[in-house]
């Protein structure tokens, strides 16, 4: 320990430090398994709690060339294949442009569907919207994995605080 830290100051750092370390893992992990266990819901039909309005969607941006029950298994191996390669670490950069897709569709029920995502636009949502509106969290983490495609990563303290 640096004689000029407090104990605080210290554990703090060694927490910053293990965070920079692990959270860019924890996120792809954490999204990966949330991507597999929908996935999988989309898998037995009745069981997805928004199995019927995601099923509506693709079917309408797709303009009718996919059949709402065509949709279900095509969403559900979408999904369980954006898990799988989160979780494995293999192909981000194509796991996330293919999650980015995904995520633009999930999204669009907003617009498509107001009536099923909307109790009082653009203040009320409904359950169904607000589970689509959580979304916008996941964007969030897609773009921090997203950026470390390239070897980059977190930084638990910049060089010019270091030398303070």
């Amino acid at each position: 320990m640096a004689p000029d830290l407090s104990p605080a100051d210290h554990a703090d750092r060694r927490v910053v430090a293990w965070a920079a370390r692990n959270g860019v893992l924890a996120l792809r992990l954490s999204i990966g398994l949330s991507y597999i266990w929908f996935g999988i819901l989309k898998f037995i039909p009745g069981v997805s709690p928004i199995e019927s309005l995601a099923a509506r969607t693709f079917e309408r941006l797709s303009f009718g060339l996919v059949s709402q029950a065509a949709a279900g298994p095509i969403l559900a191996t979408w999904e369980v294949a954006i898990g799988i390669g989160l979780v494995s670490g293999l192909w981000t950069r194509a796991v996330v442009v293919l999650l980015v897709v995904q995520l633009v569709g999930a999204m669009s029920p907003l617009l498509l569907f107001p009536h099923d995502t909307w109790k009082f636009a653009p203040f009320v949502l409904t359950l169904d919207g607000q589970y689509i509106v959580k979304d916008i969290i996941i964007i969030a983490a897609a773009m921090v994995v997203g950026a470390t495609v390239r070897g980059g990563g977190l930084v638990a303290e910049p060089r010019n605080a270091r030398s303070k």
